[in-house]
């Protein structure tokens, strides 16, 4: 995988969530300072794998706060494929839902085409968010030696912001086999 240039542009597509979810107001003001408190940009890179849902899960529970705003970023071939599209926007409907239900935290969703590790360094660069989260693909050591991960590239070319890999729900179950 190549590093993204800072001039390469990419497809982005927004996805419009379901009304069910309330409009989170602007925070209020804060009493010392008279400023808007503000909650963090967090950055969830989602696919349908259940190690991504895992993470979804776990950033919920241990690092979304109440104001906080999560970006949901789902990278496929095209855009323009309308099945691909449809079901990536059903994913998305339903993850946003739940992160209104059990954090009360704000998402917006895109999904975006190209190269999952570049567009995803790439929306971390023009959020600037607090952190990227993702979830292991569930290969074995050998395997993510020999064909990468999308979570090993980012975690070594995203410079906007921590990236935060958490591991499968069974990954500590795996031995490693030759």
């Amino acid at each position: 995988m190549e590093v993204p240039q800072e001039d390469e542009e990419y497809i982005w597509r927004e996805v419009r969530l379901p009304l069910l979810i309330p409009v989170v107001p602007e925070p209020e003001l804060d009493r010392e300072t008279g400023e808007r408190r503000r909650g963090r940009d967090i950055v969830i890179a989602i696919d349908h794998g259940r190690n991504s849902k895992h993470a979804f899960d776990w950033a919920l529970i241990h690092f979304c706060r109440l104001a906080d705003t999560i970006h949901l970023v789902h990278a496929v071939s095209s855009v323009d494929n309308e099945v691909v599209y449809q079901a990536a926007q059903k994913l998305m409907e339903q993850l946003a839902v739940e992160a209104f239900q059990v954090a009360m935290v704000r998402s917006v969703a895109g999904i975006v085409e190209g190269d999952a590790g570049k567009v995803i360094c790439k929306e971390a660069a023009k959020l600037k968010p607090a952190a990227v989260l993702m979830g292991t693909r569930g290969r074995s050591l050998v395997q993510s030696v020999l064909q990468g991960s999308v979570s090993e590239y980012c975690f070594h070319h995203c410079k906007a912001a921590p990236v935060i890999i958490v591991p499968g729900k069974d990954a500590g179950n795996e031995s490693l086999v030759w």
